[in-house]
């Protein structure tokens, strides 16, 4: 079960929370097989409502791109197809898991798959990364980046090099054939103390 897929995926939004009424604006993912990024994914999509000032300077996504941009319950049964039977991944991703099942729930669909989430992953395998942050472990792990950050096709992207790279250093490092996703996960919810010797087990298995 090392050769998996797994769709990167991030969401820009008017605010923090869809349970106070936020919404998502711009969705980017990008498909991951083998290693990796095969496919991708990314639309604008219109909320319905205007987004602050201080989001369109964040984002770079204005109240008049959104005019013209698709309706959100169209852009979101697009998704829906292209994440279909794959895992999901995103960096932090209780935030990205929200507005998904939010936005999918507008248009009475519901996801089955499981998220792993590059953050928690990376603080159990970069402990002395200075920061988790997107930007901060971008350029700790010295990523190919143009530049741009807080689009979501670009942050998505950045998110899948983070975690290829993650998967290709537990490979080398821990000799191991395969990093299966359920590993990942396992990652995550390990306190620090554990990892070594996880990683160990697994090397001899």
């Amino acid at each position: 079960m090392g050769n998996y897929s797994v769709v990167v995926l991030d969401f820009e939004t008017t605010g923090l929370s869809p349970d106070c009424g936020d919404r998502a604006i711009e969705v980017g993912a990008v498909l991951v097989e083998n290693n990796r990024i095969t496919d991708r994914f990314q639309s604008l999509m219109n909320p319905g409502m205007q987004v602050s000032g201080f989001i369109e300077q964040y984002t770079g996504i204005t109240n008049k791109m959104l005019k013209t941009a698709p309706p959100a319950a169209e852009v979101m049964a697009r998704f829906a197809s292209f994440m279909a039977g794959h895992h999901l991944v995103a960096h932090n991703a209780s935030f990205d898991r929200r507005f998904l099942d939010a936005e999918l729930k507008r248009i009475s669909k519901s996801r089955g798959q499981e998220f792993a989430c590059s953050m928690l992953v990376s603080r159990r395998l970069n402990p002395d990364a200075p920061s988790h942050g997107l930007e901060a472990l971008v350029r700790y792990k010295q990523l190919a980046t143009d530049g741009v950050f807080h689009r979501a096709l670009a942050d998505a992207e950045m998110t899948a090099l983070l975690w290829t790279k993650m998967v290709e250093e537990l490979k080398r490092n821990h000799q191991l054939r395969a990093v299966p996703f359920e590993v990942m996960q396992r990652l995550m919810k390990l306190s620090k103390r554990a990892v070594p010797d996880y990683l160990r087990r697994l090397a001899q298995e």
